[in-house]
């Protein structure tokens, strides 16, 4: 089973588009996929339940009841954990034994980053992190890599203290889909093929962060 954990300090960054993506494409491929939502606000658990009448259901289980492990059934192949905004690095820290990988999604714009970097710094001196038991990436999130502005932070986030290990460029599209109950990765368009190309360097780190 492969596990991943998406986290930041920052709320409004997309970690819960970013659960709800990752859970929708191993859902499509037929994965046998579980949400974990620790959010008090259950947007990825409201997500699932729009999602519900689709052949690549994923399965929700509510992450702010203490038993919520419990609760994850046998056979299950990808588990994504969303956190609340305002995690805090000891709040990752105590998830870490459950998972795989771990990734942090960051907008491009100031505030986020100066707010990231040192969220990013404490991640990286955990000691799961450190010792490479857990493998951990940063997502820059939001692009728009035709602007100055994208491309002076995305150069920025490739100096925090983790890896950036995909990089998500913006659209309405993302915003649609969710509504939905459904991600990019449900749709054949030609409008979203290239978006959905995105997410392949994302995806491969994962593979091999299971593997």
């Amino acid at each position: 089973m492969l596990k991943v954990l998406i986290a930041s300090c920052k709320g409004g960054c997309g970690k819960t588009t970013l659960a709800t993506h990752l859970a929708a494409h191993y859902a499509v491929e037929g994965r046998n996929t579980v949400l974990v939502d620790c959010d008090r606000l259950a947007s990825s658990r409201h997500w699932c339940e729009r999602r519900a009448g689709l052949a690549s259901a994923v399965l929700p289980i509510d992450g702010t009841r203490r038993n919520w492990r419990e609760r994850i059934p046998d056979g299950t192949d990808r588990l994504i954990i969303d956190t609340p905004a305002g995690t805090s690095a000891e709040d990752v820290d105590g998830l870490l034994d459950e998972v795989d990988a771990l990734l942090i999604p960051v907008l491009p714009s100031p505030f986020d980053l100066e707010a990231c970097r040192p969220f990013v710094e404490e991640i990286a001196g955990l000691n799961r992190i450190k010792r490479g038991k857990v493998a951990a990436g940063v997502v820059a999130n939001r692009l728009r890599p035709w602007t100055h502005a994208s491309q002076l932070a995305l150069e920025e986030m490739q100096r925090f203290a983790l890896p950036v290990v995909g990089q998500l460029r913006d659209t309405q599209g993302y915003v649609v889909a969710t509504g939905l109950g459904k991600s990019l990765f449900d749709y054949h368009a030609e409008s979203v093929r290239s978006h959905q190309d995105d997410w392949k360097p994302l995806l491969k780190w994962l593979r091999k962060s299971g593997s």
